[in-house]
């Protein structure tokens, strides 16, 4: 049986239709699903949808509609957008589908019936932006300015509560409520962390959670009464659960927990939850502690990304800075922006949106380098040898030849290093080496004078060495930019990147009868004299 590979993204909010950082999280994803599969593994790509809570519901009704209508219409364009940028995913969950609301009401009763779940009353701050409940110590205090005072002049600076993460108002309520002792699993949480140094990752985000963590732990209200939009509990219905504890439990529902018990534990743990860092402490601090209320294994790594600004501002809509990521890959190719997501910023650092910086990263990586040694050399083995390569002799038969075969050898381990630590811009990086080298090689070997010469068997050799690159480049674009692959793998004389490549592609690969050269992969974009750098 193949190894697994278990990989989630966080459910999407709909109270608003996909924007980049969703796209952003989600191709990661599937690119390191798309990787492990290459790798022989039975991968399991989980996403999907967040539909319960106080901020849907209040989003709905803004919208004249039922919550239920709202979340359908959401939901449709999440996977319509999932499908424009080439998303390989297993499962599409949604939190208001039957298998989960069950999943959800038999983990909450279990935890009632064992006492880790409690009935109380709640008073305090919440934020609905966030869907967060914050203590008093927690809530972050900002200098509001009123009206009165701009226009009059006078230093009148009431302070207002906000939420430490949003900046937002936060609202005093006070309800009964059930809520899951946290507190009891602080130590457990703490040591385990210790323990797994890559359980948090990257490391600045697993210092965030240590420091919080040794803060110590409050008891977390799980249920709300003050609306009716989410899952019921059963023996109490006037409660409904909590949106995160809700959502959560999204990732034992899909797998089979309480309902195929032989497939979730093949598939459980996860091998890794990916999100943006803001939902970091949800995932390491609450889904540990439920888990481990559950006699459950925790996941192997939690992996919180950065974020993305666009033009060094934060994207938002009063700005109208928002990007659009299916607006992009109409304009520029959805290879292009999967490409330059993961390769213009290291993973796990903030990025910084800009149409220039794609298109010089799209000019110079795509159309100069990789497209550029694709067409040059397809072309040569047409001219040269009718399409076919053959076999040469002796393929590093001088200096220039050993160099470009010896990093042609090495470079997909290198590459595999990069891509199992989520260093995805290193292993783009590894990849453009070779592809640089290569076209630097056609430079300095010059296969016109070659062939000008009658040297065949040397010509024979670069040709060879050029395309075993090629191949070798092809595989190892393929999790970011699939479609592109596929071409390049078709242009080199194959049908299927998939059925004919091997699990790790190495030099002296087998070559295709005959080259079929197509286009180009990337004509260069044109920029107006204004928008060059």
């Amino acid at each position: 049986m193949k190894e697994k590979f278990y990989i989630t993204t966080p459910l999407y909010y709909v109270n608003d239709i996909p924007h980049i950082g969703h796209a952003y999280t989600t191709i990661a994803a599937d690119v390191l699903a798309r990787y492990k599969r290459l790798k022989g593994f039975d991968v399991f790509f989980l996403t999907g949808t967040d539909e319960h809570g106080q901020k849907i519901a209040e989003a709905a009704k803004a919208k004249g509609k039922e919550p239920q209508v709202f979340c359908d219409e959401i939901v449709t364009r999440f996977k319509s957008a999932w499908e424009v940028l080439n998303i390989s995913y297993n499962d599409f969950i949604r939190t208001t589908e039957e298998r989960h609301i069950k999943v959800v009401q038999e983990v909450f009763s279990k935890l009632l019936k064992a006492g880790d779940i409690y009935k109380g009353e709640y008073e305090g701050w919440y934020c609905t932006p966030c869907e967060t409940f914050w203590t008093d110590m927690q809530l972050k205090e900002v200098k509001v300015v009123t009206p009165k005072a701009r226009t009059s002049g006078e230093e009148h600076h009431p302070h207002g509560n906000f939420c430490p993460d949003c900046g937002r108002p936060v609202q005093k309520i006070k309800e009964h409520t059930y809520f899951f002792k946290l507190s009891r699993y602080e130590r457990q949480l703490l040591k385990h962390i210790e323990d797994h140094p890559k359980f948090i990752e990257p490391q600045s985000r697993r210092n965030e959670v240590l420091s919080f963590v040794k803060t110590g732990l409050k008891d977390l209200s799980v249920t709300r009464t003050a609306f009716s939009w989410g899952v019921p509990v059963a023996e109490d219905p006037k409660h409904v659960v909590y949106v995160w504890f809700d959502a959560l439990i999204n990732y034992i529902t899909a797998p089979g927990y309480g309902s195929n018990q032989v497939r979730f534990d093949r598939l459980w743990p996860a091998d890794i939850h990916l999100m943006g860092k803001e939902i970091v402490r949800f995932h390491a601090v609450i889904w540990p502690c439920m888990l481990m209320a559950l006699g459950l294994k925790l996941p192997k790594t939690i992996f919180g990304h950065g974020w993305w600004t666009v033009e060094g501002e934060k994207m938002s809509k009063s700005k109208g800075n928002v990007v659009d990521p299916l607006a992009l890959a109409k304009e520029f190719g959805i290879d292009a922006v999967r490409y330059f997501l993961l390769k213009d910023v290291t993973f796990g650092s903030d990025g910084d949106f800009s149409r220039k910086s794609l298109i010089v990263k799209f000019n110079s990586d795509l159309a100069n380098d990789l497209g550029n040694l694709l067409n040059r050399s397809l072309t040569m083995v047409e001219k040269y040898f009718e399409g076919k390569a053959e076999i040469p002799a002796k393929p590093d038969f001088d200096e220039l030849s050993l160099e470009l075969v010896s990093l042609a050898r090495s470079t997909p381990h290198t590459y595999s290093l990069h891509m199992d630590k989520f260093e995805f811009s290193e292993a783009l990086d590894a990849m453009l080496k070779l592809v640089n080298l290569a076209n630097n090689y056609i430079e300095k070997e010059a296969p016109w004078k070659l062939s000008k010469e009658g040297k065949t068997e040397e010509l024979k050799a670069v040709m060879y060495n050029l395309l075993q690159v090629l191949m070798i480049a092809a595989f190892l674009i393929y999790p970011f930019m699939p479609q592109t692959a596929d071409n390049m793998w078709k242009q080199l004389g194959f049908s299927n990147i998939l059925a004919e490549s091997a699990q790790t592609p190495t030099f002296g690969g087998k070559l295709a009868d005959k080259i079929a050269k197509g286009n180009p992969l990337f004509p260069r974009i044109v920029q107006p004299e204004a928008d060059q750098p």
